[in-house]
């Protein structure tokens, strides 16, 4: 398939008013660097940073942005780094910041790289192809109990255990279609008949255990907020529940809403606004777009600005 970068007309909207005036923005997902062309394109002035821990999608999007290499940096690492990588370029404050998680679509569609419980490959799913754990790893040596937590937890997937179980069974387990006809076997055949392809949540938790997703986003997103200066802004594209929910968790903490109990006469929790939440419910992508790229149709987009630090609360300099 063509790479289409999801919501990306929304996303050069939220990022016009900071980016006006020039500055650094960090794409930390940078893929094969639609978005990142888009926001260069528009915002003449302003220089970006692209983090990618994939090899082929850093080699790929050098190519794309190449008409703008000289505003560009690109640094091969986990967005989870992001507040190393700005430390070792020198930056103290960026006025934007872009996480567009998950898997693109040209990883997908690799079958060498195994992400697809459609074509049939290796059980790999890294997303850093120098990294030490794939698919194979999770599948074919995980205890019984480790994969049931895995499947149930990252895809919320009723028949864990039994999915877990089939796949102990079968194993060694060598190829994705065999892993995805193994979990489609494991579950009964009345819900097999709705709600897609019976192998998807089971893929999209092996995937999110290789490759640590959610813990590197929960690490990744405070670190990107603290080093956006006063009117910068942060936007996260998300595509399942588990992303947008630490999306939205991290949003709320940093809003300063309040986290004491209903019943305590006065706050006593310090909370303080440091951001302003600027999609009070995610965007999503209209009709037409998701015609265009089926696989934009999961999409959440949520953004926050930077507010102005309050008396006392230092920032970097």
């Amino acid at each position: 398939m063509e790479h289409v970068p999801v919501l990306v007309d929304a996303i050069v909207e939220l990022f016009r008013p900071p980016l006006s005036g020039g500055g650094i923005v960090v794409d930390a997902t940078l893929g094969r660097a639609g978005h990142a062309l888009r926001l260069l394109t528009i915002s003449p002035d302003i220089e970006l940073i692209g983090i990618d821990r994939d090899p082929e999608a850093l080699e790929a999007s050098r190519t794309v942005l190449s008409a703008h290499q000289e505003r560009v940096r690109l640094v091969r690492d986990d967005f989870q780094n992001v507040s190393s990588v700005l430390e070792r370029l020198g930056v103290a404050q960026v006025c934007g910041v872009l996480f567009d998680l998950g898997v693109s679509s040209p990883q997908l569609d690799d079958r060498a790289r195994g992400f697809s419980f459609r074509s049939d490959g290796p059980l790999d799913m890294r997303m850093d192809t120098g990294q030490s754990l794939s698919a194979s790893g999770v599948v074919n040596h995980y205890p019984a109990g480790e994969l049931e937590r895995v499947i149930g937890r990252y895809g919320e997937e009723r028949f864990a255990r039994r999915i877990a179980r089939a796949i102990v069974r079968a194993r060694p387990i060598r190829s994705t279609v065999a892993l995805a006809e193994i979990v489609k076997s494991a579950i009964p055949a009345a819900t097999r008949r709705t709600g897609g392809h019976p192998a998807r949540r089971t893929f999209q938790a092996i995937r999110i255990e290789v490759n640590r997703e959610l813990d590197a986003l929960e690490i990744a997103l405070p670190d990107a907020i603290e080093a956006l200066s006063t009117g910068g802004r942060a936007v996260v594209v998300s595509y399942h529940s588990l992303e947008d929910r630490i999306v939205k968790q991290t949003f709320k903490e940093q809003s300063g809403e309040c986290t004491c109990p209903p019943d305590f006469p006065q706050c006593r929790c310090g909370a303080r606004a440091r951001v302003r939440v600027l999609t009070k419910r995610p965007t999503r992508p209209t009709q037409p777009e998701i015609d265009r790229n089926p696989r934009s149709e999961a999409a959440k987009l949520r953004a926050l600005e930077r507010l102005a630090p309050v008396h006392g609360e230092r920032r970097a300099p």
